[in-house]
């Protein structure tokens, strides 16, 4: 799954290496936490113009159809094998498709004494994007609101060491198609959603800092060393 992750770029960088233009996007700053529930930004396809749009959602998908919004939080990923069956995902992969920028991920993995989180990144720390899709809702005042999951999907060589689960990150010369508004083959969306390439990523260990939503700075992600205690026999 993906529950936290990374976007330290500014917005300009962000527009420009998505070939993007802004917006309702205001108030977005550098984050090291991003958290479900919270706004986070995506680009979708203007179905009138080619032209990609940055703006911001709420990480959780709420489905159209939803009596009320306590169902965004199990709806921050979707699985890429059964999105296209589920009811409160069907759709959206079909019609409501999405890029949403990172430049790295979270991830916990068990030890003795808890967990241990890394960090994960596609060529130590540039730009990549999810595949992502979203919905829109009504609440009960009836203010419309924009919300989106990750979808998920099988480990490569260098997630399945943390977890047996990872993000599904797009090529670049995928996101044409992802996005395209006109592209409604859910099978040919689907295909997209394979492991990254495994050799254009690294992981680390990162401080427990993580661990709390509150914590939100550049020390988040720093790499920290691992202090293996080993036990000792004494004959």
């Amino acid at each position: 799954m993906c529950g936290r992750y990374r976007l330290s770029w500014r917005k300009q960088i962000i527009e420009e290496h998505f070939d993007s233009v802004s917006g309702e996007s205001e108030g977005w700053t550098v984050r090291y936490n991003i958290a479900p529930t919270q706004p986070v930004p995506v680009i979708r396809q203007n179905p009138k113009e080619p032209v990609r749009e940055l703006s911001l959602m709420r990480w959780g998908l709420i489905p159209s159809w939803a009596k009320d919004s306590s169902i965004a939080a199990q709806m921050i990923n979707a699985r890429s094998e059964t999105a296209a069956t589920k009811p409160a995902f069907r759709d959206a992969l079909k019609f409501r498709r999405c890029l949403v920028p990172a430049d790295g991920f979270y991830e916990w993995s068990r030890t003795g004494k808890g967990k241990q989180p890394y960090c994960f990144e596609v060529n130590e720390g540039e730009l990549f994007a999810f595949a992502g899709i979203w919905d829109r809702w009504r609440d009960t005042s009836g203010k419309l609101v924009e919300t989106c999951s990750i979808l998920t999907t099988t480990p490569n060589a260098v997630t399945s060491a943390v977890h047996d689960r990872m993000p599904a990150i797009l090529d670049p010369d995928s996101y044409d198609l992802w996005l395209d508004p006109d592209m409604r083959d859910v099978s040919a969306a689907s295909d997209l959603l394979k492991p990254y390439d495994a050799q254009l990523m690294r992981s680390y260990p990162v401080s427990a800092r993580i661990n709390r939503v509150a914590n939100d700075d550049e020390e988040c992600s720093a790499p920290v060393e691992l202090v293996q205690i080993q036990d000792r026999l004494f004959f």
